[in-house]
């Protein structure tokens, strides 16, 4: 084949040696895929364009699909295994989550756009959450996840540096250089901003000093990573996984965190005029300087990242107005929000081609594409993974599966605080962490229970 030229033919033993694994090993594939996430490209990336203007990332994309595959087949000749895993409230809300995501395809101004987004959330759930919870059954399987996908983030933490080095660490280029691993710095972002409690969990637990001082050059370079990632919003989320650190560790009340949170709500409500008006005050756009970029996430009288955010939540709102209990469809807001803009918001970044982007926010987004019981189903998912994990954290009385469960309590409050600025389920480098992430909980809620029957 290689010498008729048809190097497609290098293909098939990558193919063999993957189904051989499906079959044998799903484990090493499950292992794989963790690794190769982060390493993982677009079509766009690599320059191939197709006629049907499906994107994919390989070769994660195709690997999680026969995963998915893998799932369904264990999930009807095991049924032992997932009886438990079935009946679980957070499994209750994801089946209810997809169910609404498939009537809003079929209801879609753009189904086949639609239905490509729901079966890419099929796989990642599938993959991550129906075969993680049997992977992760055995504690080490836990560990070996999250090094793997670890591994595969610092390697492209360690490129980015390097190339951002060449340029200076310049801020403009801190937007691309991590490309073509990542598609933009707010998507890098997140992602060392998801793994970073496990990387710190992971110094902790391992007690050989080797490995010990192993995980702290790891956490260390994916912090100077984050603070050249120049990205605030991850930087935000930092700060809030730190504050809920510190809730969890003080025990604090939930009922006074909650009438903390209700006074400050109130507070913002009642002096809204007052605070856009300082907040129009503040001038400063983003800088290559660290202050100064901190100080820029509050302006919105002339930073365009902050104004173009502001403008796409702006568009959703008003794609809501129109069609407020079906939505437009999973995955069409980029395609459908031009028409929306006012042309005073508009930003020199704004466009109409519906390429730089989606809505901003996940919560809005969900909002746009699949109406108000979208939003409410998606938010009572996330109510109830997090009520669920809180309640167990101060249950469990086995040290290291306390420390699990806490880094993945932190790893999913940067993302879902980091949601509410952007939006990227639909990207594997984020869905296949948060859906690992949220099996643990399962597997250690139901462990939990079953020792609670057991004595």
């Amino acid at each position: 084949m290689l010498a008729e030229e048809k190097y497609w033919g290098l293909i098939l033993p990558i193919l063999i040696a993957t189904i051989a694994a499906a079959i044998l090993r799903v484990d090493l594939l499950l292992t794989a895929v963790a690794f190769l996430t982060p390493l993982s490209t677009s079509l766009q990336e690599l320059g191939i364009y197709n006629p049907m203007g499906v994107e994919m990332a390989l070769p994660t994309e195709p690997l999680l699909f026969g995963l998915m595959l893998i799932a369904w087949i264990r999930m009807l000749s095991d049924k032992e295994l997932f009886k438990d895993l079935y009946k679980h409230p957070i499994s209750i809300l994801i089946a209810i989550y997809l169910l609404w995501l498939l009537i809003t395809s079929i209801s879609s101004s753009m189904p086949l756009v639609s239905f490509k987004l729901f079966i890419t959330r099929l796989w990642f759930i599938s993959s991550f959450y129906v075969l993680g919870f049997a992977w992760f059954q055995n504690k080490n399987n836990i560990h070996r996840f999250v090094k793997a996908y670890l591994a595969g983030l610092c390697l492209v933490a360690l490129y980015t540096i390097l190339q951002h080095a060449t340029k200076g660490f310049e801020h403009e280029a801190a937007h691309w250089v991590m490309s073509p691993f990542f598609k933009d710095h707010t998507s890098y972002g997140m992602a060392l901003a998801l793994l970073l409690p496990f990387s710190v969990y992971l110094i902790k637990w391992n007690t050989q000093k080797g490995w010990g001082v192993l995980f702290s050059v790891v956490t260390a370079l994916l912090i100077i990573a984050l603070v050249l990632s120049y990205t605030r919003a991850a930087w935000l989320s930092v700060l809030a996984a730190v504050c809920v650190y510190v809730v969890l560790k003080l025990r604090i009340r939930f009922s006074l965190l909650l009438t903390l949170i209700s006074f400050f709500v109130a507070f913002v409500l009642m002096f809204q005029t007052d605070i856009l008006m300082v907040l129009e005050k503040n001038s400063q756009d983003s800088s290559d300087s660290f202050i100064e970029h901190v100080q820029s996430m509050s302006n919105v009288s002339t930073d365009a990242s902050n104004l173009e955010r502001i403008n796409r939540w702006k568009s959703a709102l008003r794609l809501f107005e129109e069609r407020p209990h079906l939505g437009w469809g999973a995955g069409t807001y980029q395609f459908n929000y031009a028409p929306y803009q006012n042309y005073y918001e508009k930003t020199i970044i704004s466009t109409n081609a519906g390429n730089m982007g989606n809505a901003h926010s996940e919560y809005l987004s969900a909002l746009a594409e699949t109406g108000w019981p979208g939003l409410l189903i998606f938010l009572g998912l996330v109510v109830v993974i997090f009520t669920k994990a809180i309640v167990l954290y101060h249950k469990l009385e086995d040290e290291k599966e306390q420390r699990v469960l806490l880094a993945c309590i932190l790893g999913l409050v940067t993302y879902f605080t980091h949601a509410g600025l952007n939006n990227f389920l639909d990207m594997d480098k984020a869905s296949v962490p948060i859906w690992a992430f949220v099996a643990i909980i399962v597997v250690l809620d139901l462990r939990h229970s079953q020792r609670k029957v057991e004595a």
